[in-house]
């Protein structure tokens, strides 16, 4: 089940969502155009490591501070799958968060989500030596914010049930998407195995939870919680797919005779 986009506009441009999105992807340019061992050296310098930043790990030698690399972490990423990701929700939720606070207040609130999702990641793996990168942390923040805001928006959420690949979009309460995403992060945090590289899932724990107790302290003055769904809605139900069976016919057809096909 992947989002694909919502029915909640915004009046005004997302100007900091879209700037962080393109900053997101010209640090990935950067990183690609490096050889392997010097996206090693980056992750090393610039990714949040949990020994770095309790100190636990002895002098390091890079000259970054470990609390800078609570900020820095959040742009750089895994991988293209990782990027794309990251971006596509950003860009689907982030517009309403940053219209509900403002630009600048929105800045802030995501890059403290962020570090309080890499603390939280951090808190848990202390020991770690294993850089964690990635802005999934501070984006999980924005999903917080966004369900305690507009948990009645419709997200047309594409629907890809494996090994058939039979291609399904429906529209579904934004409530209903972000908790099962968060049940998802949850339970899958719980189960994996300590010590060990992949998903920092606690990372997108702590930072749902950071946006949800930090969006009283960064929304407008008069923007309300659990906001209705707008009265124009896109068209809820299923979308025809490639392996979908053809629409019935019309009702309302009065002639007899059969329609023409290509080669009638």
């Amino acid at each position: 089940m992947i989002p694909i986009s919502d029915d909640n506009p915004v009046r005004t441009r997302p100007v900091v969502t879209w700037g962080l999105i393109g900053a997101c992807v010209l640090v990935f340019l950067w990183q690609v155009s490096l050889t392997e061992a010097g996206i090693d050296r980056l992750f090393a310098t610039y990714g949040a490591v949990p020994a770095h930043i309790w100190g636990s790990s002895g002098p390091r030698q890079a000259f970054l501070a470990p609390e800078f690399t609570l900020v820095s972490s959040q742009f750089l990423h895994g991988g293209m799958a990782h990027l794309a990701g990251n971006m596509l929700f950003l860009y689907i939720f982030g517009d309403n968060v940053e219209a509900a606070m403002g630009r600048l207040r929105f800045l802030v609130f995501y890059c403290l989500t962020g570090v309080a999702a890499a603390l939280g990641h951090a808190l848990l793996e202390p020991a770690s030596s294993i850089p964690m990168v990635g802005a999934s942390g501070a984006i999980s923040g924005v999903l917080g914010a966004y369900l305690l805001l507009y948990p009645y928006a419709r997200v047309r959420v594409l629907f890809l049930p494996l090994p058939i690949p039979i291609f399904r979009v429906f529209a579904v309460p934004a409530a209903i998407v972000l908790g099962i995403w968060f049940a998802i992060q949850f339970v899958s945090a719980a189960l994996s195995p300590s010590g060990e590289g992949g998903v920092a899932f606690w990372a997108h724990v702590a930072g749902f939870v950071a946006g949800m107790a930090l969006l009283p302290l960064f929304k407008k003055r008069g923007v309300a919680y659990w906001q209705p769904a707008p009265v124009e809605r896109f068209d809820g139900r299923a979308q025809p797919g490639p392996w979908s069976p053809p629409p019935p016919p019309d009702p309302d057809e009065r002639s007899p005779r059969r329609r023409k096909g290509p080669w009638g």
